[in-house]
């Protein structure tokens, strides 16, 4: 009775990106990653040709409505994981390490990092930090799964930043950017996002590391970008960070598709003719109402 979607227009099968080839593309043609949290989303984004799609703990404030990341439990991640990844026929697939589930040990890491990918069907996943977190990284990698890493801003750090701001100005910050970036492709990381750094900066980070750099908020010098499918659809409201580019105005949309619905529903105008089923024929058996109900008796 109700349609998941998941039909796809006929044609050659669909070769699966790999982390091995996102990495081959360094100095290829630019990545693109988008975000996604459900099946009809990433559907979509994997029909439009996304390299990559990512369930990141972005999903506490973009689906759950939280001021930032922190809350968002491994669990969660796998959740929405499962649904992704049954509508990615392309894209390669990332899972988010959410707050504390790597930090205490790299054997949580290693442990967090297995769950995701049995539990949450993540193709690879993607954790947060430098130079402290290379060993969690090499662990990782060392137990089959690979992993993206994240440096310059790291959202599951605003407390310790006063907030969600640059990193990476002057001399001493640039440095300690480098050094994240250097240490976790050392570990064996196969991508590195950039957030919210000096495009400067991102650039001698993309020339430096041997592995394609996804900026977010971090200029045009890197091998790809990723946006959060909400900001670039136009379906936030209120501020936007300034890195995000609204291609669309689906907030718009649907509020204006909604409110015609109501308002037909209001009017009687929906359902019409063509909405509904067609009714019973005088002639047509079916169930008999009327019949008196039988005890049956179910002992020997």
């Amino acid at each position: 009775m109700y349609s998941n979607g998941n039909g796809r227009a006929a044609g050659a099968p669909v070769r699966k990106v790999t982390a091995p080839d996102v990495r081959n593309r360094k100095g290829g043609p630019a990545l693109a990653m988008v975000t996604a949290y459900d099946f009809t989303m990433a559907r979509l984004v994997d029909e439009a040709g996304a390299d990559l799609i990512l369930v990141g703990d972005s999903l506490g404030m973009v689906v759950q409505g939280l001021p930032n990341t922190l809350p968002v439990t491994l669990e969660e991640i796998g959740y929405h994981g499962r649904a992704v990844a049954r509508a990615a026929a392309r894209a390669h697939v990332v899972g988010d390490m959410p707050f504390m589930s790597y930090q205490v040990s790299p054997t949580q890491a290693v442990e967090s990092a297995g769950k995701l990918v049995k539990d949450g069907a993540f193709e690879s996943v993607k954790l947060e930090g430098g130079e402290d977190f290379a060993e969690h990284v090499w662990r990782i990698v060392r137990a089959g799964v690979p992993v993206m890493g994240h440096v310059g801003l790291m959202p599951q750090s605003v407390h310790a930043y006063g907030g969600f701001k640059v990193q990476g100005r002057g001399e001493d910050a640039a440095a300690r950017v480098l050094a994240d970036a250097k240490a976790i492709e050392e570990a064996g990381a196969y991508a590195i996002v950039l957030e919210a750094i000096p495009p400067d900066v991102a650039a001698q980070v993309t020339a430096a590391v041997s592995v394609p750099t996804i900026g977010i908020g971090a200029g045009p010098a890197c091998d790809g970008q990723v946006l959060v499918c909400t900001d670039l659809l136009g379906m936030v409201r209120g501020h936007m960070p300034k890195f995000a580019k609204r291609y669309a105005e689906l907030g718009d949309a649907i509020v204006d598709a909604v409110k015609r619905y109501v308002d037909e529903v209001q009017r009687g105008a929906f359902p019409a003719a063509e909405n509904t089923y067609k009714p019973n024929r005088a002639d047509e058996s079916g169930p008999r109402l009327q019949e008196p109900a039988r005890v049956v008796n179910l002992r020997p």
